[in-house]
């Protein structure tokens, strides 16, 4: 699998695309002024707690106050209420020696939450959910702090090795590595990408992560809360911790700053990838470049097409998201169960994606449709879960209900990303919208596709003037093409009568065909 990551540098904002194999899997963006994001450390102070929900909400300079179940407070709580406070309030030179720090007893799960918070004092905590629609972002105390290799948990002593690493003879190599570099007071778990990493590249990961919380440190002494005392790398800088691999083959940036940012980053971290990164500077836009646009305009849509001719519809409600699967016209053979299967798996892969594309949250419902053989639905559901398992966010597939639905739950992280793929309507004067004019060719070609398969010949096109110059500018035109690839003569004619995207097909009797 080919990786590429496409960035476009705006003014207000920064883009990112990942791409697997030429396709759109992953959209990120960036704002100048971004906070709250997840993985950002606050000092925060405790204004409310709220026995019957065993919360608290905690001020960390948002607008809306920030939530704090008891269930993330972390067993470390008391040593980081008392860290906090030794942190803030240290005059020595040198600073907090960490090492040095006595950790307090574990809190037991099932207390409350007015025993461990009582008198409101300043927190230091972790953003886990950023603030979604009319909610605050959403709190930790279980900090974190992921390195490429590793991610460093301060308060414990815990040494733990991804499940993914599948091998014990590595497992075991690892974990001896980490407890022979790890200072005391750290837990430290080893990630997937540490696989047969060697002990200095382990060790450097390491001590980048220690350097990283004793600037965190630092950054408490003195601090008035609320504060940020540390922020995640930029966006571009954290795929790439995560993301990078050896099937990465392209970086492709249009800010010199960024570009020189990556660089930086990139020799720091894999200097054998450095030279996957290139400039853009040819003065076109660099998502029209690499199909960016063109994808996002058709993926980003209420409906969404499918190479065959089925679709979907996704809907959002504010308790969850529905998916509906439509066959459209695609028939591939008499045998209804073996159509609706072969569709089904094509629409279990795009929504594999447009999950990931959307960063859809929560609970996601799917309406597929309906088969009646057992072993069917059982395949559906085993190949929507080998789909899901590029998802890097926390996500659960049920099996089909007797009703026909798959339910999907995926961890809400930030905002769900939505893009209006809509555009305003020349013929109306922007009283109506159409369907973006980026994917109208290939529209047409589609539909001219299945008329053609079902032994349509001597069409004809009637189209606006305007879509009818295009499509029959130059010698090797559209029109050509067409004719070429469908071994038949295709006609387009214009109607002044239609508006800028409307399009019909004729038979070779000039009746219209209704799709």
């Amino acid at each position: 699998m080919n990786k590429e990551l496409i960035i476009n540098a705006a003014p207000q904002a920064v883009e990112i695309a990942l791409l697997e194999d030429k396709k759109l899997v992953e959209m990120h963006n960036e704002n100048a002024n971004s906070s709250f994001i997840a993985g950002d450390l606050y000092l925060g102070k405790v204004k409310k707690l709220i026995p019957g929900l065993n919360a608290a909400f905690i001020d960390v300079g948002f607008e809306k106050d920030a939530f704090l179940h008891y269930s993330d407070l972390s067993p470390y709580i008391r040593s980081i209420l008392k860290f906090t406070k030794l942190a803030i309030n240290d005059k020595s030179e040198s600073g907090l020696d960490f090492a040095s720090f006595e950790v307090e007893p574990e809190i037991v799960k099932t207390g409350k939450i007015g025993e461990v918070l009582s008198g409101k004092p300043n927190i230091l905590v972790q953003i886990l959910k950023e603030p979604i629609a009319a909610k605050g972002p959403r709190l930790s105390c279980e900090i974190s702090l992921p390195g490429r290799f590793v991610v460093i948990t301060p308060f414990n002593d815990i040494v733990a090795v991804s499940r993914k690493i599948h091998s014990s003879e590595e497992r075991k190599r690892l974990q001896k590595i980490i407890e022979s570099l790890k200072p005391k007071n750290f837990g430290v778990i080893v990630r997937t990408a540490a696989e047969g990493k060697h002990t200095s590249e382990l060790h450097e990961d390491l001590a980048g992560l220690i350097n990283t919380w004793k600037n965190i440190q630092a950054n408490l002494k003195g601090a008035v809360p609320p504060c940020r005392v540390m922020s995640e790398e930029g966006k571009t800088n954290s795929i790439l911790r995560d993301l990078l691999t050896e099937d990465f083959n392209k970086i492709v940036v249009n800010d010199k700053n960024i570009f020189n940012d990556t660089k930086i980053y990139l020799q720091r971290i894999a200097p054998e990838k450095s030279d996957i990164l290139s400039f853009h500077s040819n003065g076109s836009p660099v998502f029209d470049s690499y199909g960016v646009t063109r994808q996002v305009k058709a993926s980003f849509g209420k409906t969404v097409n499918l190479p065959s001719g089925a679709y979907l519809i996704i809907e959002h409600t504010e308790a969850l998201h529905v998916i509906d699967v439509n066959s459209g016209y695609k028939s591939v053979g008499n045998n209804q169960e073996q159509n609706a299967l072969e569709t089904n798996l094509e629409a279990a892969s795009e929504i594999a994606r447009q999950l990931r594309l959307r960063d859809l949250g929560g609970i996601i419902v799917v309406d597929f449709i309906d088969m009646k053989l057992p072993e069917n639905k059982k395949k559906l559901a085993e190949q929507m879960d080998l789909f899901m398992r590029k998802d890097r966010a926390k996500h659960a597939v049920l099996p089909i209900s007797k009703f026909g639905l798959m339910q999907i739950t995926r961890q809400r992280m930030k905002p769900e990303m939505s893009i209006n793929t809509m555009e305003i309507c020349p013929s109306c004067e922007g009283t109506g919208k159409v369907s973006s004019t980026l994917v109208l060719e290939d529209e047409i070609e589609k539909n001219l596709s299945y008329l053609i398969m079902q032994k349509h010949n001597g069409l004809t096109i009637e189209v606006h003037p305007i879509l009818f110059a295009y499509l029959t500018k130059g010698f090797f035109s559209k029109k050509l093409k067409w004719s070429l690839k469908f071994r038949q003569r295709i006609k387009i004619r214009s109607n002044t009568n239609y508006h800028l995207t409307e399009f019909h097909f004729f038979d070779k009797g000039n009746e219209e065909i209704k799709l």
